[in-house]
């Protein structure tokens, strides 16, 4: 995965985050678990992007060949 699919995943997990705390507080959200499943994702891409930012390129996502 490039740097710019990770970035494009990061920007609507927040989006979709924000949206999530956003029913949660007025009281329409159906799953309350699904904020802390987007949440993770969050930290998941950042951790990604992150270490990327080290070694000059982001990193696959494990798979080795």
């Amino acid at each position: 995965m490039t740097r710019d699919e990770l970035e494009q995943r990061l920007r609507e997990a927040q989006e979709e985050l924000f949206n999530l705390r956003f029913q949660h507080k007025t009281g329409q959200l159906s799953n309350p678990l699904r904020i802390r499943e987007v949440r993770k994702d969050v930290a998941r891409l950042k951790t990604l992007l992150q270490e990327g930012a080290h070694v000059g390129e982001a990193p696959t996502t494990g798979e080795t060949v």
